[in-house]
This record gives C-alpha cells, structure tokens and sequence, in this order.
C-alpha cells in the first residue's frame, strides 16, 4: 500500500504497523507486545526511554495479587466505595490476571525483585530504574526502531479519519522525523502541569491534544486533582511514608486530621494560611531502614540538605499531579484499549483508568497494573489492526498533519509558551479551585481559560526551536478545560471530585462524564452504570 502525504517531508522518514507514542512503562509494554504479535514497531519518546517519565526515578507497588478468586474479589471490593463505584468489575479481574503473569515474566527475564522474611519473591513493588533499565533492553531485543528525545508535535489522519502517523522533531539533531503508521498508540502519560513533580516533567498531556485534534473523546476528566505531599524544598511525591508521620502548624501543635485517610484536604487549608510541618517521628527505629531499602528516593533530598526526617521537622506541600495521579483520560470503547478514533490506541495514564480505580487514584499501585495490562492491549490491537490497514495492497492512503495550536500559520503573533504555561497553573494549582470545588469558581476559571484557548487558536506556528514547548503550553491549556468543565458537569462529590456547593453523592449520577471537543468543549453523562446490589452493600 501506497502512502501520499500532505505534509512536510522530514529528515528521517519511516514506514511501519504501528507507531507508539511514549517510552515509559506503557508504551515499552505496548512496543514489546505488537513486536510479538508481529508487527513493525516503532516507539518514539520525548526523552530517553527507560529514563523519562513518573516510574523512572521512583520505587512504584503494583496491584498483584495472586491467583485466588477471593482474594482479587476482596483487592477489587476494597476501593470500589472510595472509587464512588464507578469501577467494572471484569476489567479490574482483567488487570489482575494479565499483570500477574506479566510479573512473572519479569521475574523469567531478571528483574532482581527481594525476597521475604521466608525467602519467598516479593512481587508487590518495583523500582523504577531497573523497571525500566530492563523494559528497554527487552523492547530493542524484540526488534522494535526506539527513537530517542524525539517528542511527536502531531497525529497524522488519512481520509476516513483514522490515525496514519505522527510528526514531530528530534532534539539532539536539530531535524523532523515522521512516521507513517497503519496504527498508533498513546502511551504518552498524564498531564500534571509542570508541577515540578517527580518524573513528571515531560508529562504535560500533549497525547490527550493530538488525539484531540483527531476527535477523540474522554472520560472522568473531573476526577483529577490529585495533589501528593511533598518536601517544600523537593519533588519527591512518593506518599506512602507519611503514614509514620506527625503533621504540625509553625508553632509545633499537631495539626488534627492531618494524618487521617482524608488527612490531604486539612493539610490544604492549612496551608492556605501558612506553613506545615512533617516529620516520620512515628516510625520505630528498627523500621527505618528498610524505609529506607523500599524508597531510596524519598530520602535523597534530605540527605542532601542535612535533615534527618525522623528526627527533625521538615516544611511540607502539595503538589498537583492532575491526570498523572488522577484517573481521567482517553475513552476506552474495547477490550483492545481502542479509542473512539480508528487506529487510535491509548495506555497507561493517557488513557482513563475509571475502569479500574473508579474516580479515586489507584496511586502507583493500580497506575503500574494498569499501565503494565492496558499497554499489552492497545499493543497487540494496534498490530493487528496496522497490519490490516497496510495490507490493502493497491490502495493509496492519503495521511494528513492533523495538528492545529502552534503548528499552522495564524492572524496574530505567536504565543508566549512560558507566559501560557504561568496562566494555566494560576487556574489549576490553587486548592480553592481544584482541589475545593464549586460552580462559581470553576465557571470563573473556565472563563479565563476559555479565553486563553482562543487567543492560542489565532496566533501564528511556533519556531521549530519553541514548538516544543508551544504544543505543551496548548496541551495544558486543553486538558485544563476538559477537567473544568467535567468537573461542573458532576454536580455531586463523588470520589476524588469534591464540590462545596453539592457535598454529597447523587445516586443518580452514577455514570462517567464524557467529553471533548477543542474550540467548543463539550459532556455527557454515559449510560447510567449498574451495579449488583452486592457489591454496594460491601
């Protein structure tokens, strides 16, 4: 089959079954499974795969849980209320079994996971570096072409409005590259706005805006105020250790509720008013160490400044992780992770993880089963769904550059990236915004943003050397008003998703917020879920 393009020639110029988007653990596992199934595969990351990304710095759990039909019943029911039951049980059985034996095959392959108390394997947490140090050997050795700091700028579309390809620039070289694909996965992770989160500098959504820019659609965009506790004076989001830990106001009084379940919202309201310290006082000495063993990470920024977290207090914030840590993302409408777009597959935290963890975050956890299975998926319904594609022998397929924001010529000057990215975090970083909600101040802030995305659509295409950072600036922008707007499409609190003006659950608005669009964003409730009456009883 024949491909005519209507775009640009480029340095490098490829041809093959599948193209996957992002290098981190969902598009390694996708690469690894359309190779497998025997596709052409192509991965393209922003930076340098098994080294960019949220998992590659950090020690992450997994949901594994072994074999036993009660036991996943028991790991699926024990965050279903949180997830305000928006959860389906047979994905969640899905993730499970395939991430089991997956984890097993890691194991196979070398992963150097601990042993127990009783010299059993460990299979419930992994560190990142080695992950992802062995994610990247086991993609090139199955023949898959990675390109390295080569982030995509846009999707190609042929004339059905299919996925053809993508476009976008190599960094160390200075050049374009394009890869002409029968089908494409988005694997290129969340949106967590520049944070300054760990890993996630490079996860600025710009996947969710090309796929956009195709028609592709959403769910539970709401549920995305994640924010994680941190050190003031670091990006180490890694939570799991302050539960050992006390919570205290600039005078030294224990904060009340700081340290509960929902202990992240009081820790918010403080620090709208001021400083909050933390210190793990909690954690017996015999226990420090291994604390140490299991999150090496957490503990190298205050090595760094000379503070002994068990010992002494230490300041404390929240920073947003968005989408990363949320569970809002592109629409899954099959078992393969199918979009609504032909040829479009999506994994990981691009795509949503509603199915899964409801509209509460998983954490790393259900993230890492999710991005482990989901990436299997999309992965093996992108080979077979390119090679059909590619097999119309005779055939020309016409691809276009589907890209708009930064990328065409306009009628007015082109756009400040940095000065767009402040705007957007002023509207997405403030608790009594996101993280505290109601309709007056999310239809405020979506006033202004609505305002920013049009200013973005008139103005003329980025240089080469800005379009980069002109498409993250527009990708924030456009994940912002999905999350806004969903957020007042839910009129109740339900899961992450607080409203103040409707504090309660709505019974009847169990079913997940769709939505899209780019000038005009658009919601709609899906079907309303059923549930058996077992399981809410539980």
């Amino acid at each position: 089959m024949s491909v005519t393009a209507t775009y640009p020639t480029a340095a490098l110029d490829l041809d093959t079954d599948v193209l996957v988007l992002g290098g981190g653990p969902a598009g390694t596992w996708a690469a690894l499974s359309a190779a497998r199934a025997g596709a052409r595969v192509v991965l393209a990351d922003k930076g340098f795969c098994g080294t960019s990304g949220a998992t590659a710095p950090s020690g992450t759990g997994v949901w594994y849980v072994p074999p036993d039909a009660e036991r996943r019943q028991a790991a699926y029911l024990s965050r279903d209320a949180l997830g305000g039951h928006l959860a389906d049980r047979r994905w969640s059985m899905r993730v499970l079994e395939l991430t089991h034996a997956s984890i097993e095959l890691l194991a196979e392959r070398g992963y150097p996971f601990p042993h127990d108390d009783r010299g059993a394997p460990a299979h419930g947490s992994l560190q990142g570096p080695e992950y992802m140090r062995l994610m990247r050997k086991l993609v090139k050795g199955a023949g898959v072409r990675v390109l390295d700091h080569s982030p995509a700028l846009e999707l190609l579309v042929d004339g059905d409005g299919a996925a053809a390809g993508a476009r976008g620039v190599r960094r160390q070289r200075g050049d374009d590259w394009v890869v002409r694909a029968g089908a494409v996965v988005i694997a290129t992770g969340g949106c967590a706005f520049l944070s300054r989160a760990l890993g996630c500098n490079v996860l600025t959504g710009d996947g969710l805006l090309m796929a956009a820019e195709l028609g592709a659609a959403f769910s539970g965009m709401e549920f995305s105020n994640a924010y994680a506790i941190s050190p003031a004076f670091a990006s180490v989001t890694k939570t799991l250790l302050y539960k050992w830990a006390t919570f205290t106001e600039p005078g030294g009084e224990p904060i009340p509720g700081a340290a509960s379940q929902g202990g992240r919202s009081v820790i918010a309201r403080w620090l709208a008013k001021g400083p909050v310290y933390a210190q793990l006082d909690k954690a017996e000495p015999s226990l420090r160490e291994s604390m140490r063993e299991a999150q090496p990470n957490f503990f190298v920024p205050f090595d760094r400044v000379g503070i002994d977290p068990f010992t002494q207090r230490f300041p404390v914030t929240l920073r947003l992780e968005g989408t990363v840590r949320g569970t809002g993302g592109l629409r899954i409408v099959g078992d393969d992770c199918a979009t609504t777009v032909p040829g479009l597959f999506a994994a990981g935290d691009a795509a949503t993880r509603e199915l899964i963890c409801g509209g509460f975050t998983g954490g790393g956890s259900h993230n890492a089963a999710w991005a482990i299975s989901s990436g299997q998926w999309a992965g093996a319904g992108a080979a077979d769904h390119g090679r059909r594609v590619r097999a119309g022998a005779g055939t020309t397929r016409v691809a276009a550059a589907a890209g708009t924001v930064a990328l065409r010529e306009g009628r007015a000057a082109a756009f400040s990236p940095e000065a767009v990215i402040r705007q957007v975090q002023d509207e997405v970083f403030p608790f009594e915004t996101n993280y505290f909600r109601s309709g007056d101040k999310l239809g405020d802030s979506l006033g202004r943003l609505d305002g920013l995305w049009a200013s973005l659509r008139t103005a003329d295409a980025a240089s080469r050397d800005e379009a980069v950072r002109a498409r993250e600036a527009a990708a924030m922008t456009a994940v912002a008003r999905w999350m806004y707007r969903s957020a007042l499409a839910r009129t109740e609190t339900r899961g992450m998703h607080r409203r103040e003006d409707h504090p309660q659950a709505d019974p009847a608005q169990l079913h997940h917020v769709l939505s899209g669009g780019l000038d005009e964003v658009w919601t709609t409730p899906s079907s309303p879920l059923t549930r058996p009456q077992a399981e809410l009883a539980a």
